[in-house]
């Protein structure tokens, strides 16, 4: 039977990120793409005019009827999640549907470059680590790591033995796989590191290439979702992740696309399909 996995996530209509990027992408992996609204949003934030629907007061009366009709999900990943009430809301949607062979991936949006995302209190931190402990594999980026273990952001360049130390540490609370996102490692590459407990880590490397892209960790978290959701290990998943990545931004940056208008996925979608 085709599986089915739960995306929770913003609709943006324009800019390539959230479930506009992740149902395409799971859909081309030939899984069917579940939608759970957190907002509607016409264009994202970093574009200067957007209009903003915070779906959070109709979240459980949409998910009732998945729970009135006893659906089951092989998957579930979660991404950006703007208040208290959401977090809550998605971890009773995980007491409901994560059953033992539910695949859970949680990529925790709370910031970046050492800042967090103005919507992430110390209330909202704290609710993030209650998330955390559902998570199969976690996608945290260097800052949202740092935040999870309550940990300084490094002033200088993180070492491998850091990066080592501080996902045994967060591994603790409940994910068996922990991938860093978007590492800068030199002038000309960027880091994946890949956390497996009670195993080695691994690295995944890719040429530094343009500026960052608005809903390029949506991509990368629903590839990495649906590989492994189709039998593919945590590292052969981030490898297929970051390759597609690569070719989506050289596209981009050949054609001048605008950094926030996302990367240009739908050109190479057939890349993603297995036979």
């Amino acid at each position: 039977m085709q599986k089915k996995i739960a995306l929770i996530n913003d609709v943006t209509g324009f800019g390539r990120c959230s479930i506009a990027v992740m149902a395409p992408i799971v859909s081309a992996m030939k899984i069917q793409a579940v939608t759970i609204p957190t907002a509607i949003l016409s264009t994202h934030t970093q574009f200067p005019l957007y209009f903003f629907d915070d779906y959070t007061p109709k979240m459980k009366d949409y998910i009732q009827t998945y729970k009135d009709l006893d659906m089951k999900f092989d998957g579930i990943s979660t991404g950006f999640l703007g208040s208290l009430e959401q977090v809550e809301i998605v971890i009773d949607f995980f007491k409901s549907f994560k059953k033992k062979d539910t695949f859970v991936l949680v990529d925790p949006v709370m910031g970046d470059y050492g800042k967090l995302y103005k919507t992430y209190t110390p209330e909202m931190c704290e609710k993030m680590k209650e998330l955390v402990q559902y998570a199969d594999v976690l996608t945290p980026n260097l800052t949202e790591l740092c935040t999870l273990i309550g940990c300084e952001y490094p002033e200088e360049r993180v070492t491998i033995q850091q990066l080592d130390d501080m996902c045994k540490q967060l591994s603790e609370h409940g994910p068996a796989h922990i991938v860093v996102t978007g590492i800068p490692f030199n002038k000309t590459q960027i880091m994946n590191f890949i956390y497996n407990k009670g195993e080695d880590f691994q690295l995944v490397m890719v040429d530094r290439i343009g500026g960052d892209r608005s809903g390029t960790g949506d991509v990368i978290s629903s590839i990495i979702a649906g590989m492994v959701m189709n039998g593919h290990t945590v590292y052969e998943s981030v490898k297929k992740a970051a390759t597609f990545v690569s070719k989506c931004i050289k596209y981009c940056e050949a054609e001048e696309v605008p950094n926030h208008w996302g990367l240009c996925f739908e050109m190479f979608l057939k890349d993603l399909m297995e036979d």
